[in-house]
């Protein structure tokens, strides 16, 4: 990414996407707070996508099960508003992913 003329934020959301409230995460082990809310949002979305899509060495789990692991976690790992505000999205909003052929 450092050959990108990205922000400073969006890199640092970025960098910070694996990381979890619980310290958990990688690659710097961050705290609650010490996260920023742009990688707290990509780090649920990150989590729901992948769950939810085929890939090479395993097919898709299906959104249902991506949405429990979000659930299961919510507050632990991942941020609560964040949690609601995807869940809102899918069940209450019918969100879908486009289907697109990788």
């Amino acid at each position: 990414m450092k050959d990108i003329d990205f922000s400073a934020t969006v890199i640092e959301m970025v960098h910070q996407h694996h990381e979890r409230l619980d310290g958990t995460g990688y690659p710097q082990h961050l705290i609650g707070d010490q996260i920023i809310m742009e990688a707290r949002i990509l780090a649920v979305a990150d989590v729901v996508e992948a769950m939810s899509s085929h890939r090479p060495y395993r097919p898709a789990l299906g959104i249902d099960i991506a949405l429990n692991e979000i659930l299961a976690f919510r507050s632990t790992r991942y941020d609560s508003k964040v949690v609601d505000a995807c869940i809102k999205l899918f069940k209450e909003k019918q969100f879908q992913f486009a289907n697109i052929d990788r």
